[in-house]
């Protein structure tokens, strides 16, 4: 499997800086469409390769880039391109090594990006703990201005760009685009209103495109060697390689580069290095904490976006959190959903009241208070705060994805706490 993202993780002196970059390829695709490409030429490049949000939610890269007014039919002023790099999503970890094992990689990403939007301002919203993030990234920003690659005229194109790291002052809602946008603005981080959308008017007003930061590191390499290329790279209908992560009880967590559509057996047993001795596979959430879970039965699905759909969950983050059989799956979702009602920003009443209602239900079921009414009350507060369209935003909804799941795979769990009146697994 040929790695692209990755390709210079591990290797004796790792890229973190411009000299060793560029040693190893780096900004090629960058030089290319500065001397060969228009932006026109770079998006037909983009949405040819089927490229495919890699922060969760999966939209096609290319046509979030098209919904950008053309320059003419657009009011003067900045246009902005925005890294978010927030990452705060439960057992998601992979933007985290491609900034701090790589950093120029998404700024050329980000350049890239920016010369097809037509932006001339950029940002880099990224999570205020990653302490070595941020400074590899404001290194390599240093080193790009220094050598031509940010600022005025870049690489004599007559293309000018500006490129900021703005560490988070935290918070999960950060992660939605338009909560970012207006915490980038130093407004509270509460999501807006759609439409209009971000690419008609974002960050103050002006279009903008946000994308993650896994996906703006695939740009330099499309651009340099072809949408036809980065097609066959993966294993089924997504184009592409991906990061792909595993946490808990098995042998060798981690996170790895492979092509997308890898079975989930392949990702668990081989690069996982299967469960712990001891431990036996219950279930596993495929794309982080905000994703249905899924049990053994889907480990032969491939990790592909309209695959994992159809089982009933998403791809989301492609980081797996495993349950195993000595861990108490009421206990596992209480903690998700404790989390989950401490970030909300408390905007609508669906989730601003009724996810410390569900954590105080799954609460009094996992000390014990547990009563069979309280399984009626999880189902209807699924029914009612799962809904797409009763919240503001997703949070919500993603909040009850394995809470629902739970409630479909593990139900036996939850009527032995409240039969028992204690947690078995304790």
């Amino acid at each position: 499997m040929e790695k692209v993202l990755t390709r210079n993780i591990g290797l004796e002196q790792e890229p973190t800086n411009l000299k060793a970059y560029e040693a190893n390829g780096g900004y090629q695709g960058l030089r290319k469409a500065m001397a060969q490409m228009s932006p026109k030429d770079c998006q037909d490049v983009i949405s040819a390769s089927n490229l495919r949000g890699r922060g969760g939610a999966g939209f096609p890269t290319g046509m979030k880039w098209s919904f950008v007014p053309a320059a003419e039919k657009s009011t003067p002023g900045h246009r902005y391109l925005v890294c978010n790099a927030d990452e705060m999503e439960p057992g998601t970890f992979k933007d985290r090594l491609l900034m701090e094992c790589d950093p120029h990689q998404l700024i050329e990403g980000m350049i890239l990006a920016a010369y097809t939007i037509g932006a001339d301002i950029s940002y880099i919203f990224i999570r205020g703990e990653y302490i070595v993030a941020i400074q590899r990234l404001r290194d390599a920003l240093a080193e790009c201005y220094g050598a031509g690659l940010l600022g005025e005229n870049i690489l004599g194109s007559g293309y000018s760009l500006h490129m900021h790291v703005h560490p988070s002052a935290g918070r999960y809602i950060c992660g939605e685009e338009t909560a970012l946008i207006n915490a980038l603005e130093g407004k509270r981080a509460n999501p807006r209103a759609k439409p209009p959308f971000p690419q008609v008017s974002g960050l103050w007003g002006r279009p903008t495109i946000v994308n993650n930061v896994e996906t703006l590191c695939n740009i330099p390499h499309i651009i340099d060697r072809g949408a036809d290329w980065f097609k066959t790279l993966g294993l089924g209908e997504d184009a592409g390689t991906k990061l792909f992560g595993v946490s808990g009880k098995v042998n060798n967590p981690g996170c790895w580069e492979l092509p997308m559509g890898t079975p989930i057996r392949e990702i668990i047993e081989q690069h996982a290095g299967g469960m712990q001795d001891g431990y036996q596979l219950k279930g596993f959430l495929p794309g982080g904490g905000s994703t249905d879970f899924l049990t053994a039965e889907h480990l032969d699905l491939a990790m592909d976006y309209n695959v994992i759909g159809a089982a009933g969950s998403r791809m989301g983050t492609g980081t797996m959190i495993i349950l195993d059989d000595r861990t108490c799956p009421v206990g596992m979702v209480l903690n998700l959903i404790r989390f989950f009602a401490h970030e909300s920003c408390g905007f609508c009443t669906p989730c601003r009241d009724g996810l410390p209602w569900s954590r105080q239900v799954l609460q009094d079921i996992e000390e014990g208070r547990g009563q069979p009414e309280d399984l009626e009350t999880l189902a209807y507060q699924v029914r009612y705060i799962g809904a797409i369209g009763n919240t503001h935003c997703a949070l919500a909804p993603g909040a009850m994805e394995p809470l629902q799941s739970a409630l479909k795979y593990f139900y036996n769990d939850f009527k032995q706490h409240i039969s028992a009146g204690r947690c078995p697994y304790h």
